[in-house]
Parts: C-alpha cells; sequence; structure tokens
C-alpha cells in the first residue's frame, strides 16, 4: 500500500512560518487501543462531529461522552463555576437531576451589537455547549429588552416606530452571532410579549411592602428591603440611581429605582392599575426568568457591568415578591478594553461585531474572545486579532492536510491498533480538556492544549512522506530493503500505522474544536481557509491579483539570481502579514502575523 505524496504539507510550512514546532513532544507509550471500524474522519465541516448526546445526569456531576473509537470513557471531574454573590468557585449541582436552568441577559437592540456583545454571548454560548456535552437537559433562555429609553429615542430620530427599530437590529444581532456559530437559546422572549406578567410581579412586590405608587409611576423601596446589595457587596452610601435613568425627587429615597414608567406623550404605553406606563429597566428580567424557569433556577449570566445595578435590583425584585426566589450561581464575564477603558456605546469607543468580521473571519474573533478566561477582561488590539486568525488557519490548514491524506485511504480496511505515542496524546488531551472546561471553563488552557495534537499531526504527515519516498525506492531495491530492515533496531511504523495516528487525533481534535463552537460547521475547511486568506488580504488592503504580480516578479528575480529583489519582495509581502512559501510544485502565500 504505497502513498505518493511529494509535496510537504501547508500546515508544516505554516507552523514554520507562525513558528510552531511541527513534531510532537517524546513521551512513553501506553497500551494501544485499536480502531473499531474503518476510517472515517471527516473531510470538511459538514461531516465535524455534533456535540454529543448522553444519558441524562444524576444529580453529581455526569460522566462526559467518550470519543469515538479512538478514546477510551473517562468521567468529568466535579464542575466547577465561579458564583459572583459568593465571591469563590463551587461545585455545581443543579436544582433538578439532569437538568439546568439558565437566563442571560441579552441585547437592546437599538444599534449594532458590539464586541463587548459577542464577548458575553461567547462566554455563555461555550457554557451552554459544555453542559449539553456533559449530559444535561438545558434550558436556556436569553431575552431581548425591546423598549427601552434608548430604543424610544433613536426611533424618533429615524421617524419609526419602536417595533420597526426593535425588531431590525434584533434580526441583526441573530445574524452575528450566528456568524460566531453561537447555538441559539431554547428561548429569547421579548419583554413586550410579557407586559402581563411584569405587571403581575409588581402588583406582589407592592402588596408585600417593597413598592409604591407616585403619579402612575411605581418604585421599588430599597429600604424596606435588607438583602440589598448582597450580590454586589457594595455600600449602602455607595448606591446611586441607575446610569440609564434621571434622579426623580418624587422618590422616597435615592436608591430606590423604577419598576414602572407612568406613560408620557409619543411613548409606547400599556394598561396597568397605576394608568398607562411601561416598565422599568430591571423588572422585566425578574419576571421572564420566574415564567420560563420558574422562582428558583441554576444559573444567571451577563457582563460585569449588569452586577450593579440590573442585577441588583433583580435579585431584589424576585425575592421582594416571591421570598423563595434563588438563583443557585450568579456569573458575570469580564469587559473588552480600548486603551484600558470598556467598549461602551455610551462612550463612543466600540468596534460593531459587523465591523471587526469584515477583516477578520467569525471564527478569528470567536478565538480571540476564547483565549482569554471569561471572567477576566480582554484587551481588543489589531495584533491580538491576527494572532488569532493566524492560530485559527493552522489548525485548519493542518486538520485540512490531515484529511486530504487520509481520504487516500478510505477504501483500505485498515484495522491496525492506533500507535501507543499517538494513542497516549489523545487519552492525555481529553483527561486535559475535561480538567481544565470542568475547572470554570479554562479555555486559555484548552486552546493551548490543541498544539501538541496539531505537531503530532504534521509531524506523522512529515513522517509518512518521507516514509513513502523511501519505500518507493526500496521497491526497487529489494536486496538492500531486506538488508536495512535487518539493521533495524526496532519497529518502524509502516503508513498504516501513521493513517490511524492521523484518524486518532484528527478525530480527537475536530471533537473538541466541536465543542467549543469552533469547528466550521456551514463551510468545507478548504473554503474557510479561502476565507481566511481573504480577509487578509483586505486587512493588507491587496488584491489576489496583484499578490501574484508579486510572485511572479520574485520568481524572475530569483531566477536572474537578483536575491536581494526577491528577498525584498518576500520582506515587503512579509510586513502586510502575507508569508510567501516555495514549495516543488511552486510559490504559494498564507497569511501571517505581520513582521
Amino acid at each position: 500500500m504505497f502513498l505518493r505524496f511529494p509535496v510537504l504539507p501547508r500546515s508544516l510550512l505554516a507552523a514554520r512560518v507562525l513558528g510552531f514546532p511541527s513534531s510532537p513532544m517524546s513521551a512513553p507509550a501506553p497500551a494501544m487501543a485499536t480502531l473499531v471500524s474503518n476510517l472515517t474522519v471527516a473531510e470538511d465541516a459538514a461531516a465535524a462531529p455534533a456535540l454529543p448526546s448522553v444519558t441524562a445526569p444524576t444529580t453529581a456531576p455526569p460522566a462526559a461522552t467518550a470519543l469515538p473509537s479512538v478514546s477510551a470513557p473517562t468521567t468529568a471531574p466535579p464542575l466547577h463555576l465561579f458564583n459572583s454573590k459568593t465571591k469563590k468557585k463551587e461545585l455545581f449541582v443543579p436544582r433538578v437531576e439532569g437538568k439546568v436552568g439558565m437566563y442571560v441577559c441579552g441585547v437592546t437592540p437599538y444599534d449594532f451589537s458590539h464586541v463587548g456583545h459577542a464577548r458575553a454571548y461567547v462566554a455563555f454560548d461555550v457554557l451552554y455547549r459544555y453542559l449539553k456535552f456533559l449530559g444535561y437537559e438545558v434550558n436556556y433562555v436569553r431575552n431581548f429588552t425591546d423598549i427601552d429609553d434608548k430604543i424610544i429615542k433613536r426611533a424618533n430620530q429615524n421617524g419609526e416606530t419602536v417595533t420597526s427599530l426593535s425588531s431590525r437590529f434584533i434580526n441583526e444581532f441573530l445574524a452575528d452571532v450566528a456568524e460566531l456559530q453561537c447555538l441559539p437559546p431554547n428561548e429569547e422572549p421579548r419583554v413586550t410579549d410579557h407586559i402581563e406578567h411584569i405587571i403581575e410581579l409588581i402588583t406582589e412586590i407592592i402588596k408585600n411592602g417593597h413598592g409604591y405608587v407616585v403619579d402612575g409611576d411605581v418604585y421599588f423601596s430599597v429600604a424596606s428591603f435588607p438583602e440589598y446589595l448582597s450580590l454586589s457587596g457594595r455600600k449602602l452610601d455607595q448606591n446611586r440611581a441607575g446610569s440609564r435613568v434621571a434622579v426623580d425627587p418624587r422618590k422616597r429615597d435615592d436608591p430606590d429605582f423604577a419598576l414602572w414608567k407612568a406613560a408620557k406623550e409619543g411613548e409606547p404605553s400599556w394598561e396597568s392599575p397605576w394608568g398607562n406606563g411601561r416598565p422599568g429597566w430591571h423588572i422585566e428580567c425578574s419576571a421572564m426568568s420566574a415564567h420560563y424557569l420558574g422562582h428558583v433556577f441554576d444559573i444567571h449570566g451577563g457582563g460585569q457591568d449588569l452586577i450593579f445595578p440590573h442585577h441588583e435590583n433583580e435579585l431584589a425584585q424576585s425575592r421582594a415578591a416571591y421570598p423563595e426566589s434563588e438563583v443557585k450561581c450568579w456569573m458575570h464575564n469580564g469587559f473588552i478594553n480600548i486603551d484600558d477603558q470598556k467598549m461602551s456605546k455610551s462612550v463612543n469607543n466600540f468596534f460593531t461585531i459587523r465591523d471587526v468580521i469584515t477583516l477578520y473571519h467569525p471564527l478569528a474573533l470567536r478565538f480571540f474572545l476564547m483565549r482569554t478566561h471569561y471572567k477576566s477582561d480582554v484587551n481588543h488590539s489589531d495584533k491580538a486579532l491576527e494572532i488569532a486568525s493566524n492560530r485559527v488557519y493552522y489548525i485548519y490548514q493542518t486538520l485540512y492536510d490531515c484529511d486530504e491524506t487520509v481520504s487516500l485511504y478510505r477504501e483500505e480496511n485498515t484495522s491496525v491498533p492506533v500507535p501507543a505515542e499517538e494513542q497516549k496524546l489523545v487519552d492525555n488531551h481529553h483527561k486535559a480538556f475535561l480538567e481544565c472546561m470542568s475547572d470554570d471553563l479554562r479555555t486559555t488552557d484548552v486552546l493551548d492544549g490543541f498544539m501538541e495534537l496539531l505537531k503530532a499531526i504534521n509531524s506523522n504527515l512529515n513522517d509518512l512522506k518521507k516514509l513513502q519516498q523511501k519505500l518507493e525506492q526500496q521497491k526497487k531495491k529489494q536486496q538492500q530493503q531486506k538488508k536495512q530492515q535487518q539493521k533495524q533496531q526496532k519497529p518502524q511504523k509502516q503508513p498504516e500505522d501513521h493513517i490511524q495516528a492521523l484518524a486518532a487525533l484528527s478525530s480527537e481534535v475536530k471533537n473538541k474544536l466541536s465543542i467549543l463552537g469552533l469547528m466550521p460547521q456551514s463551510s468545507p475547511l478548504a473554503e474557510v481557509l479561502e476565507q481566511l486568506k481573504v480577509k487578509a488580504l483586505k486587512r493588507a488592503g491587496l488584491t489576489e491579483e496583484w499578490l501574484r504580480e508579486q510572485i511572479e516578479l520574485r520568481l524572475a528575480a530569483r531566477n536572474n539570481k537578483q536575491f536581494a529583489v526577491s528577498d525584498q519582495i518576500r520582506k515587503d509581502l512579509a510586513s502586510k502579514g502575507i508569508a510567501l512559501m516555495d514549495e516543488p510544485t511552486g510559490t504559494v502565500w498564507r497569511p501571517c502575523e505581520r513582521e
């Protein structure tokens, strides 16, 4: 069984351009596991593994799904998550065995969403995916605040209705997060569809002595609720009115906040026991979370800026109306910073998701956001995005090269075991992945952990190419081959050993990328690689035609022994993020970090 493979895989060349080693670290070989079936490595994104589905878990964290054919079942460590309320990591035990209720505060749709929003929804998408991977049945709710002062102001400026404006930007938001491969939540309620539930909740708050009416407005009485500030840990003298509303002198106390706002001319309003009006900002999430998840549920998430006042007020409202209300674990993601300042529309220092994915592939943006632990702040920079884009390119090029090679053996009935060295790499990676993810979603370590497997894939591709060349030569010199075999001190890998190793390594990488939402789902790897190259040209302000001309000029200079000229062309392109690589079949290019 011979494979003609004369050209060094581009992922190996890419590894050299990016400075990544192309061979794996040595490790003692464990017992080998055998692949049960013929090779079935996915050739493209369409065949990438979906999130595994396993038996519903017990109250204790359940065992994770074993990787098909390449890794023995490994029990995931108990899942621990950081609880913003207790300020520590805690063992996650769901309220109902095998099920998780999760509510994440959504956007106010009056404009395109920015990268700070992407930070939050990618972070909670990773949690959602991992919970599903562990076997939990997750009810994920993410709302839209489709009635708000900002929406009303923008709609009036545009001369359109509030409904028209909010619906348009809800659709734009959904398109953006779909590009980032965020799974859709189970429920995506809008505030305006839940006015009845909001009125019922406010009625309970008033009945329990925690709310009061002033000229059609309804306020929450902070002084009546001793638990107030138990989430944020702030002191009462730090408490100030929320940034979304002006101070109202009619309030009993300055910290009191609006539950219901009396109708104003030219604004949408609904009938209520206190007169026509609309909900305050905070009450909506208390009402909608209770409606979809009950008064007690497992996880409530959002950005750190929501801890106070939004989530603090939400907690107070819910418990003031129904004292049994409880969120088991409050989770909050860090900010996106630009020049050490939080990205925000209010100070006009933001990049929209749409802005960024015009120049960078959406999966490069997702990778960039996941490179920092969800609780930490992310520094937004072009350099960091370029590094993420190059890393993603390297991953996909390696998988593509692997698929192309393995596909040549697809019809062979290969049943040899996975070589011990690669099997150990797969098993160790699987174990480390579960340990990192179960320890409060340590995605930084998880993403770094892929590099050893990718190095091993490239090493096997390189070794297989050399072996095939060697076997071709030995086929012509049978006598020389026998002498050489006699001199061998230990058995050497045969082509089928490398193919099994590649299949096992690739399957492990693809499975874990799928769990993280980083495996392309709508396009083949070849197409995604081309998209990444197109984005790189756009960032550099170049065209494919101009680049081809430069490659031809460089080739002509080399042929004329004008090496200073050819080197300068290569350096000039490298300064623009374009790396040239000379292969036996000609010169190719790929994106790289600017020199």
